[in-house]
């Protein structure tokens, strides 16, 4: 089965204000004509994740003082939370401000204060964190960023304290409690972020549906892991659900909601965040296999080790011949293998031409998004942030 094509996504057939489309195309060829590579510059990194910062920064100081004053022994959770927000590329509050920025002049958001937006849209950074323990939890992760897995650190602290009980199941314990707190936050770091009661009523509803989306996503990762969602198919929609909705998407319509845009401009959204997302959450896939761990913060074995069933892993396992999908039968998601294991699994993804094939996905996909941009009804200057972004997110080596 070798080459043979990559399944098209059904997406539910029930209409939604937020435009989602009737399908994610997989196409060989549609979209995929050359764009010139354009200027990081164009997006403003700097300014935006300065000021995320700031406002994430702002916002735990006074949670700090919050659980300190109900406890002292608390204070470990809010400095948790704030190890995992400081974390991070920050895309998804670019993706949603640069929504915001396109399409501010097309609806009643103009009169919306940057500063403001750019609270508003920090939210996301926790809704991240949140699914990041929660994840890290399921897939039994050790590392994080460089640092210890959540549930992981939390154990340790349990051991060098002397508590007494089950360490792992305090870490555990501690994790999930850290993951709602992060959700319960950006409730509230949106809500009370300064833009106006009218954007943020026009902020819930896609708020709502990105953070449903997401936690089904997870249980969707958690079913495929146990045998459920078999194949190429079911790689892609959990990516569609856990991860590539509300790293693009769901942003961008966050940015052009508190605008308070029309209808062709939330449909753009969808033409650029669906394809755009995929290809970001499969460049994560292959840097969890080949990345390198200088730079990723994380060992290349990991999601080996875990047995993440990644479209990688989907095609690979499709195209291999019967010795190789007895070694990823044996090796994938084996805590006992070892570092020469974990590469001939590498080799295997590389000679069945899984890696290739999930590489020619991310270009198109992106070509298709990039596309999209380009004829979208948002601002030049916006479009040009957007299509930096989309370069950014989906050539990345971290």
């Amino acid at each position: 089965m070798h080459g043979s094509a990559l399944p098209t996504l059904a997406e539910p057939s029930r209409p939604t204000r937020w435009g989602d489309t009737g399908q994610v195309t997989t196409g060989t060829s549609q979209g995929t004509a050359a764009h010139p590579v354009p200027s990081l510059a164009a997006a403003d990194l700097d300014r935006l994740r300065s000021a995320v910062s700031g406002a994430l920064t702002e916002f735990l100081e006074r949670q700090r003082t919050t659980l300190a004053g109900m406890d002292a022994s608390l204070t470990p959770v809010v400095d948790e939370v704030a190890a995992l927000a400081a974390g991070g590329k920050r895309l998804r509050p670019s993706f949603a401000y640069w929504g915001w920025r396109g399409a501010r002049d097309t609806g009643p958001g103009a009169a919306e204060d940057d500063d403001a937006v750019l609270r508003a849209v920090s939210a996301l950074e926790f809704v991240h964190a949140s699914a990041l323990v929660h994840d890290d939890v399921m897939d039994g992760a050790v590392t994080r960023r460089g640092r210890p897995a959540t549930h992981v650190g939390f154990a340790a602290r349990h051991a060098a304290y002397s508590l007494s009980g089950d360490g792992d199941l305090f870490g555990t314990g501690a994790a999930i409690l850290v993951g709602d707190l992060a959700l319960v936050w950006s409730d509230e770091l949106l809500r009370c972020s300064g833009i106006s009661e009218a954007a943020l009523s026009r902020a819930r509803a896609v708020w709502d549906t990105m953070r449903t989306e997401v936690t089904a996503g997870q249980y969707l990762d958690l079913l495929r892991a146990a045998g459920g969602l078999p194949g190429p198919d079911g790689a892609l929609r959990v990516a569609r659900y856990k991860s590539a909705g509300y790293t693009v998407q769901r942003p961008l319509q966050l940015g052009v909601a508190i605008a308070g845009a029309g209808p062709r401009v939330v449909e753009a959204t969808t033409a650029i965040g669906l394809p755009l997302g995929e290809a970001f959450q499969l460049r994560d896939d292959v840097l969890g296999v080949f990345g390198d761990p200088a730079v990723t913060g994380k060992s290349a074995d990991d999601d080996l080790r875990e047995g993440k069933q990644t479209l990688l892993i989907a095609l690979a396992e499709e195209a291999a011949d019967a010795g190789g999908r007895r070694l990823l039968a044996d090796l994938l998601g084996n805590a006992a293998a070892r570092e020469e294991d974990f590469d001939a699994l590498r080799g295997l993804i590389v000679d069945t031409g899984a890696r290739d094939r999930v590489e020619q996905r991310i270009a198109e996909s992106t070509a298709r998004a990039r596309t999209a941009i380009a004829g979208a009804p948002l601002a030049d200057d916006a479009k040009a942030a957007l299509d930096a972004l989309a370069v950014a997110a989906t050539t990345r080596t971290a």
